[in-house]
């Protein structure tokens, strides 16, 4: 019966059939163990596979930290001397003194259990090692490297447990996201990424030839959202990759970078949104903490916390105030809150709240999209909202407006003509519920909760304006 962590291969020869070498199949099953789970294991035989992290070659004994996906272990091969004490015949020996970093092999021997042994109290003696690619010796990136240069050598930058461990985590939050979607009657949709037009504005666009004409990459799924819910789905969810020709090379912005997006029908106003949002969020924390909060406290210093809700929200207009109290006084008193300002205010609702997150609500319509729902009672103001998180705004959010004659008249306050959106405005010629939703970058979010210093970190292949590889 196999046990949890094993994976199971076959073993392949080569067979000779005329002239040709074909693979030919071996009876025998070799067990592959996953590190993490040799703890867990019996005392004996056991056979594992990763990359050599570091090597000692010492006058008795050769030790090799073997890692793999999972965590790493420690090799043990004492030396063989003869009578005279001189060194005996040991190819062995010789295979791991001309080991070199990052080369991956597959290493057999026997399981022994020692608590003095401080890579998880666990080491294997050597039999036998199999060399599945040999690395090159001179490893062109390590610990103190730039992260420009990190990421020319995103590969071996992956090795590190560090960084692997931030794609386990958004593994695991995208999933619990994806529970909570699905537990909840949601619906999951993928809307494409070549438009034959803009989806909010022309500005920020990637142009790209389709065949006789133009196309543009999606900046948002935002109008193919709001079409779900004309389509009656009601409640939908995408996680998906979105694109803005911005030249800026702040620490959180990216020209490709995945959003996270929901919408959903029948809501009363942005509250509604909102505690959707909340409810998500709290979602994806609690399962990071449950599965990685230990490994999260030892590689990034962090004791992971799961917000309370609800969230503190705090109009812009008196958000704005709040910072201008504390010294700072955002730029222009029309615009959105700038990077200082978030800080900021995130200082007071830490200091005032001991909270990460804070909700900061009813925008002015001159700054937000002409879908945004305006304010019943103060047409100067929208339902919406933005998500701050530990400094950094990390989410937009709003009750749209799906009334069409609204609609367009709220188009042409834009300067924009409403032929131009004829398309999105037959969804609300047949009818739409009332509804809202979000965006929400996730490499943000990675990057706040884990204390990165950047958005590229937080990011398996990065594109910004001057990165196109690897």
């Amino acid at each position: 019966m196999r046990s949890a962590g094993t994976v199971f291969s076959l073993r392949w020869q080569p067979c000779r059939t005329f002239s040709r070498v074909i693979p030919c199949k071996l009876g025998a099953v070799t067990t592959r163990t996953l590190i993490k789970n040799l703890a867990a294991a019996s005392d004996g035989e056991t056979s594992v596979s990763g990359w050599v992290d570091t090597v000692r070659d010492q006058k008795k004994v050769q030790f090799v930290v073997l890692r793999d996906e999972s965590g790493a272990v420690q090799l043990v091969h004492p030396r063989s001397f003869n009578e005279d004490g001189t060194p005996a015949e040991d190819p062995l020996a010789e295979i791991i003194s001309g080991l070199a970093q990052g080369t991956f092999l597959t290493a057999s021997g026997e399981l022994k259990h020692d608590e003095r042994v401080k890579l998880g109290g666990v080491e294997i003696k050597l039999a036998a090692i199999e060399i599945a690619a040999e690395a090159i010796p001179e490893t062109p990136i390590a610990e103190d490297t730039s992260v420009d240069k990190r990421m020319d050598w995103r590969f071996l930058d992956l090795r590190v447990p560090r960084n692997n461990l931030i794609f386990r985590i958004q593994t695991t939050l995208e999933h619990a996201w994806r529970t909570y979607w699905v537990e909840n009657d949601f619906i999951e949709v993928h809307t494409p990424k070549l438009m034959a037009s803009a989806s909010e504005s022309k500005a920020e666009l990637f142009e790209v030839d389709y065949f006789d004409t133009k196309a543009y990459l999606a900046q948002s799924p935002q109008f193919f959202k709001q079409m779900a819910q004309s389509a009656g789905f009601g409640k939908i969810f995408e996680i998906a990759p979105s694109f803005r020709a911005d030249p800026s090379f702040t620490s959180r912005h990216a020209t490709e970078f995945t959003m996270v997006d929901s919408e959903i029908s029948w809501i009363s106003s942005h509250e509604d949104v909102m505690n959707l949002h909340e409810e998500l969020m709290v979602a994806g924390f609690q399962a990071v903490k449950d599965k990685h909060g230990d490994e999260i406290e030892k590689l990034f210093g962090i004791e992971m916390t799961v917000p309370t809700r609800p969230f503190p929200r705090i109009p812009l207009a008196e958000a704005k105030q709040i910072v201008s109290d504390r010294g700072y006084t955002v730029p222009r008193a029309d615009a959105d809150m700038d990077p200082e300002g978030e800080r900021q205010i995130a200082a007071y609702v830490k200091e005032t709240f001991d909270h990460d997150f804070v909700f900061l609500t009813d925008y002015a319509a001159s700054i937000r999209p002409f879908y945004h729902m305006r304010h019943a009672d103060d047409a100067g103001l929208t339902n919406s909202y933005d998500l701050v998180f530990n400094g950094v705004e990390i989410s937009t959010g709003a009750q749209r407006e799906h009334r069409v004659d609204v609609l367009e008249a709220q188009i042409r306050d834009k300067g924009m003509d409403p032929e131009e959106l004829d398309f999105y405005l037959d969804f609300f010629r047949y009818g739409v519920p009332p509804h809202g939703g979000f965006g929400m970058g996730l490499g943000r979010v990675l990057m706040l909760l884990l204390g990165l210093p950047n958005l590229r970190e937080a990011t398996y292949l990065f594109r910004g304006p001057t990165r196109l590889t690897p």
